[in-house]
């Protein structure tokens, strides 16, 4: 069922105003507590439509709760999506300010590049791997408006994931040449190792959680373009970081990808 559409403009405008903004507010369903997956996803999309009235384009996916133990721990049976616009890309040659950011976590994942069209509700993890021109490594930067990074699944996705900025490394390998389940990736925080994993982390493979995003997207008709950047999903926790910090992700066969911070 959908929302009113007032209540959806509503919520969108208090959720980009936070963003706009660098403020924390309430999650929405403190005041919406009967929202579903459904509706938090038209807010989604919603939000995504005035970020392109306001000139932001579309470039991609993102992918969130990849991780089985996670979402188990959850309580929910898959994963979620969200989208990427152009001005959350940055460069591993520019610092970041953290002026934009309200309490940034960072989280190393592997980037597909797609080369073709790709829609449908029965696409394979082989089908994604045909439509792959490289894959290489990055770090998205997740970033919630929520007081506390503390919310539920229909707060974040609403709220496009927590997507903020993401990071691609200058290394772009085919898919066909790795073993994309076996990556192992370690992430470090001012050269001292933070966390470590294996990209099979990310739903037994990368690829087969792209897979499921197409299938969602193909639900309402939609798919991925050729152009498209998807972040494939967290393959380790992600960790926290202030001014002055560097983060660096090392892949296996990917090589790294890093950001600072000032």
């Amino acid at each position: 069922m959908s929302l009113m559409q007032g209540t959806e403009q509503e919520i969108v405008d208090y959720l980009l105003a936070a963003e706009k903004e660098k403020r924390e507010v309430e999650k929405i369903t403190t005041r919406y507590p009967s929202l579903t997956f459904e509706q938090a996803y038209e807010i989604q999309l919603k939000l995504i439509e005035r970020k392109e009235q306001e000139g932001h384009r579309r470039i991609g996916v993102k992918l969130g709760l990849t991780s089985k133990p996670k979402q188990e721990m959850m309580g929910v049976h898959e994963s979620i999506y969200g989208y990427l616009m152009e001005d959350m890309l940055a460069l591993e040659w520019e610092p970041i300010p953290f002026s934009g950011f309200i309490h940034p976590k960072a989280e190393p994942e592997i980037a597909f590049l797609i080369d073709e069209d790709i829609q449908g509700t029965e696409v394979t993890a082989e089908d994604i791997l045909g439509v792959t021109k490289y894959v290489a490594p990055a770090i998205e930067i997740i970033d919630s408006r929520y007081l506390d990074f503390k919310f539920t699944l229909v707060d974040v996705i609403a709220d496009n994931c927590s997507s903020s900025k993401f990071i691609i490394g200058n290394k772009w390998v085919s898919p066909q040449i790795l073993d994309l389940k076996e990556i192992g990736v370690y992430m470090s925080k001012n050269s001292e190792v933070a966390t470590v994993g294996t990209s099979a982390a990310v739903l037994g493979h990368p690829a087969t959680a792209v897979a499921w995003a197409v299938n969602k997207l193909g639900e309402t008709g939609r798919g991925l373009k050729k152009g498209d950047i998807v972040l494939s999903g967290a393959i380790t926790e992600a960790i926290s970081f202030q001014p002055g910090d560097t983060i660096m992700a090392q892949f296996a066969d990917l090589g790294s990808v890093s950001f600072s911070c000032k």
